[in-house]
C-alpha cells in the first residue's frame, strides 16, 4: 500500500521523469554529427583508394581502420573527468553535486522554481507574543500546553513546528496525561490530533494545524469565522504564519483555543542569491504550501515578484502525462511569480507545463 499513500504518490510522480538531461543531449547531438561527417570522409577515402586499383580487402580494412579511429570514443572520459574536477571546485565552496551532469545543466538554468519554507527561509520558527484566544477561560499556557499535547512531548522533535511548541513551556508537567493515540501531520489534512487521557481519567482531543482547516472543524465556527478570519489576514499581511490549537468539550465537540504565531524569517543571503539570479537572466519563482498572502509578503521582502497565485486553475495530478500541458497552462504558470496554497502533486505539474 506504500504506493497508495500521499508521500508514496508524490515519490512515484518524482521517479516518473525519465528523461535526458540536456548535457546528455548535446553530447549525443556531437556524437552523432561527427560520426556523420567521419562515414561521409570515410566513403570518399574508400572510394579513392578502390578508384586508384587498391585492393579491395585492404581498403575496406583502411577504411574500418580510419572510422574507429574517428569516432569520439574518449569525449564521454574527457567530460566526465572535466565535470569531476568542477565538482571538487564546487565542494570547495560548499557545495554539494549528487550527479556530475547537473552541473552543466544547473549552467543552462533559465528558470528557477523554488519552495519557500527551508529554502528561501531559515525553517526557524521564532514564537512571536500575539497569541489570539477564541475560548473563555483560558490562558497563554493552555494553549501552549494544548500544542504540546498535540505532539509527541516524550520523543524530540520531528520538524520545525513541534520544535518551536516544544521549547515554548516545560514539558514534565505534561506527564500527567495519558496519550492513547496520536495521529501524525500529513499535508493533505494539514493539521495533527492525539487523544488523551488525563489523571482523573477524562479523555478527549486536541488538535494543531492550518487555521482554516481547524476552524472548520470547531462546532462555532459560525459565531468566530470572521473574526478569525480576520486575524488570519492580518498576520499574513505581516508575514506572520499562524498555528492554530483546538481542543474538544464535554460533549466532544471541538473549540478554538488560539492560534500560535510565529516567524519564519529569510536566510541572510537569500535576497542577494535572487538578485544575482536575476542578473544572470534567470527568472524565479516561488512555490509554496503556505497562504498567499504570507507567500506575497515573503516575495515583497525579498525583492521577487508579487503575483503570486493559487492552484485553482491548474490540472491535477491526473492530468500527469498530457503533452498538451504546456500549451493550454503555460501562459498562466510562465506569467505567474509564484504559487501558494499547492500540495506536491501541484509543484510537479507546475514543473511539466515549465518545462514543455
Amino acid at each position: 500500500t506504500g504506493g497508495e499513500t500521499f508521500f508514496g504518490k508524490t515519490a512515484a510522480m518524482i521517479a516518473s521523469v525519465d528523461e535526458q538531461g540536456h548535457f546528455q543531449k548535446v553530447i549525443l547531438q556531437i556524437t552523432f554529427g561527427l560520426l556523420c561527417v567521419s562515414f561521409v570522409l570515410t566513403g570518399i577515402v574508400l572510394g579513392y583508394l578502390l578508384l586508384n586499383g587498391e585492393d579491395v580487402l585492404q581498403a575496406i580494412a583502411f577504411a574500418v581502420v580510419l572510422l574507429i579511429a574517428s569516432i569520439p570514443i574518449a569525449m564521454q572520459v574527457v567530460c566526465t573527468s572535466t565535470m569531476a574536477l568542477g565538482c571538487r571546485m564546487l565542494a570547495e565552496e560548499k557545495a554539494i553535486v549528487s550527479r556530475l551532469t547537473s552541473i552543466e545543466e544547473l549552467a543552462s538554468m533559465n528558470m528557477l522554481c523554488s519552495d519557500k519554507t527551508g529554502t528561501l527561509t531559515m525553517n526557524k520558527m521564532e514564537l512571536q507574543d500575539d497569541l489570539p484566544m477564541w475560548t473563555a477561560g483560558i490562558t497563554r499556557l493552555d494553549v501552549l500546553e494544548a500544542a504540546c499535547l498535540a505532539a509527541k512531548w516524550r520523543e524530540p522533535a520531528k520538524d520545525a513546528i513541534d520544535t518551536l511548541v516544544l521549547k515554548a513551556i516545560p514539558l514534565k508537567p505534561l506527564d500527567r496525561f495519558e496519550q492513547i493515540e496520536y495521529e501524525p501531520f500529513d499535508p493533505s489534512t494539514k493539521y495533527t490530533e492525539a487523544t488523551l487521557k488525563d489523571e482523573n481519567g477524562y479523555v478527549f482531543k486536541v488538535m494543531k494545524g492550518a487555521p482554516q482547516v481547524v476552524l472548520d472543524k470547531c462546532h462555532n465556527k459560525a459565531q468566530i469565522g470572521a473574526s478569525v478570519d480576520a486575524k488570519i489576514m492580518e498576520l499574513a499581511s505581516r508575514g506572520i504564519r499562524g498555528l492554530a490549537v483546538a481542543r474538544t468539550n464535554e460533549q466532544g465537540q471541538w473549540q478554538l483555543l488560539g492560534i500560535l504565531t510565529f516567524l519564519d524569517p529569510p536566510r541572510p543571503d537569500t535576497r542577494a542569491t535572487i538578485e544575482k539570479a536575476y542578473d544572470y537572466g534567470i527568472d524565479v519563482k516561488m512555490i509554496t504550501g503556505d497562504q498567499q498572502t504570507i507567500a506575497i509578503e515573503t516575495c515583497r521582502v525579498l525583492g521577487m515578484g508579487m503575483s503570486v497565485l493559487t492552484p485553482e486553475n491548474l490540472p491535477g495530478a491526473e492530468s500527469m502525462g498530457d503533452k498538451s500541458l504546456g500549451a493550454n497552462y503555460g501562459g498562466l504558470v510562465e506569467n505567474a511569480d509564484g504559487f501558494a496554497q499547492v500540495y506536491p502533486d501541484h509543484k510537479f505539474t507546475i514543473i511539466e507545463i515549465l518545462r514543455q
